[in-house]
């Protein structure tokens, strides 16, 4: 299983970019994956979730700003993130895995980093 994100860089207060996560090495549309987010001395938080019935979950302090999507055909995962802040500056990594848990309790673990085993390199996203 691999997952390649790009998209990131620095961005100005206010700016619109989207992140991508291609995905290969296994059958994308089984999995619930997502986008999670590191700031130096934090630790890795859940920012947005899609399950493979496009269920989305996403962290209070992005809802209503980012919007997470997936292209099955593409295999590639995004988050449009909008009205960027200097507070959404961070690493941000996207995710999968196919458990159980997802299908029972999508909206109460999806954000859980420890619930996922398949990791990208991550990308970062630095506002100003």
């Amino acid at each position: 299983v691999q997952l390649v994100e790009s998209g990131g860089g620095s961005v100005q207060a206010g700016g619109s970019p989207t992140l991508s996560c291609t995905a290969s090495g296994y059958t994308s549309d089984r999995y619930c994956m997502g986008w999670f987010r590191q700031a130096p001395g934090k630790k890795r938080v859940g920012v947005a979730t899609i399950d493979k019935d496009g269920h989305t979950n996403y962290a209070d302090s992005v809802k209503g700003r980012f919007t997470i999507s997936k292209d099955y055909d593409k295999r590639t995962l995004y988050l449009q993130m909008n009205a960027l802040t200097p507070e959404d500056t961070a690493m941000y990594y996207c995710a999968a895995d196919r458990r159980k848990s997802f299908a029972q309790s999508f909206y109460t673990v999806s954000l859980g980093a420890t619930f996922y085993r398949y990791w990208g390199q991550g990308t970062q996203v630095t506002v100003s």
